[in-house]
């Protein structure tokens, strides 16, 4: 474990083996969509966005242990790979999560989770930082009982104590993740290289943006006749994740990279920005692409409710979590964002009091121009607006 903590004096850049990690979220990104789709009602919602959250927190906790620790360092690179190899065995069991699979999910989670956290808390002996890991993997082996037991528990009660661990996990850094003899940590003993932090995130909004357009090139492949219906819904599916890409990455990204970077607390605002606030952000993403497939599949046919809150509620929720990053990191809601928001609710209001009567490829066309008006509008105004 010798000399794996990374140098705070000096630019931290994201490495090929942490590039290598992130495929195995393109797999379970596209196992999250493909569940929301299956299942698009009320439950299937909420096990998807349990599931989510999940697969989120696994991922930025390793987007936090490579900050602090070398990922091309040798014990890194093999706790990155056996990472890699959890991960996969999480993600294949996601559809039966719920299922069948329980165990399989839950089991491979908590590995995640308590394995990296006992590397790098080892690693980090005798250092600030170290003091916190010990933390993390004292409430990560406590939530992960409630994993265990709920995936053994099945039915309510496993939905039940999975959403306790969850909470657990995510109020944990609310509060310095106290704990009865250890006391706490502070976002003071947190500082983080804004940069690399910020790449990592840009990574993954690209790695569901990519999730966008598979669905859209799959979708269309799929398709026995390329009707002229068919072909405009792809265009606007594709427009869509073009809009959304312009949205966070014309201006903003980089901005609120330096903004992080130059805050005198960087934990306290780098755990905001990014640990809590892209969650909305990639989750609409992931939602727009369902609803990119339901109107490349059937653009002309009635929609259902499902329809609606895919195509509409996915942009929405994107915007929804981009206004909040740009709250965070800059101290003001941009009105344009929550105009755009208010249109999009507005016109799925007006679209499930006549589902059947609205075609799916009209709500795409409204949800590309609003997400390309704000993009627009934040092009002429400077990216914050």
């Amino acid at each position: 474990m010798t000399g794996m903590l990374r140098p705070r004096d000096r630019t931290a850049q994201v490495t090929p083996i942490e590039l290598f990690f992130d495929l195995v979220y393109v797999f379970a990104i596209t196992q999250l969509s493909h569940l929301l789709l299956d299942h698009l009602d009320l439950a299937g919602a909420a096990q998807a966005l349990l599931l989510t959250l999940a697969l989120w927190w696994a991922w930025m906790y390793t987007t936090w242990a490579t900050n602090y620790c070398d990922p091309d360092h040798p014990a890194m690179r093999l706790t990155l790979a056996g990472l890699m190899l959890a991960g996969l065995a999480m993600a294949a069991a996601l559809p039966q999560a719920f299922g069948d699979r329980a165990l399989w999910f839950a089991l491979a989670y908590v590995v995640i989770q308590v394995g990296r956290t006992a590397v790098v808390a080892v690693a980090a002996r005798g250092e600030p930082i170290g003091h916190t890991f010990r933390l993390v993997l004292a409430w990560h082996s406590i939530s992960g009982v409630l994993w265990i037991g709920g995936a053994l528990a099945g039915g309510t009660a496993q939905a039940a104590l999975w959403v306790v661990a969850l909470l657990l996990e995510y109020a944990a850094p609310w509060h310095g993740y106290r704990m009865p003899f250890l006391g706490r940590a502070t976002t003071a003993d947190w500082t983080i290289d804004a940069d690399h932090m910020a790449e990592r995130c840009r990574l993954f909004v690209i790695l569901a943006l990519g999730e966008s357009i598979l669905v859209t090139g799959l979708t269309l492949a799929k398709g026995d006749h390329l009707s002229v219906a068919t072909v405009a819904a792809f265009t606007v599916a594709f427009l869509s994740s073009v809009a959304m890409w312009w949205v966070y990455f014309d201006r903003t990204a980089d901005a609120a990279a330096e903004r992080v970077a130059d805050s005198d607390d960087t934990g306290r605002l780098g755990r905001s920005a990014y640990t809590y606030c892209h969650i909305p952000i990639v989750a609409g993403i992931i939602v727009a692409a369902v609803g990119d497939e339901l109107s490349i599949a059937h653009p002309l046919s009635g929609s259902t409710a499902g329809t609606v809150l895919t195509v509409l509620g996915g942009p929405a929720l994107f915007l929804a979590g981009h206004a909040l990053f740009q709250r965070v990191v800059f101290g003001a809601l941009p009105a344009g964002r929550l105009a755009a928001i208010g249109l999009l609710a507005a016109a799925g209001v007006a679209a499930l009091l006549v589902p059947a009567q609205v075609p799916p490829l009209a709500l795409a066309v409204l949800a590309a121009l609003v997400v390309a008006g704000v993009a627009v509008r934040d092009s002429l105004r400077g990216g914050l607006a």
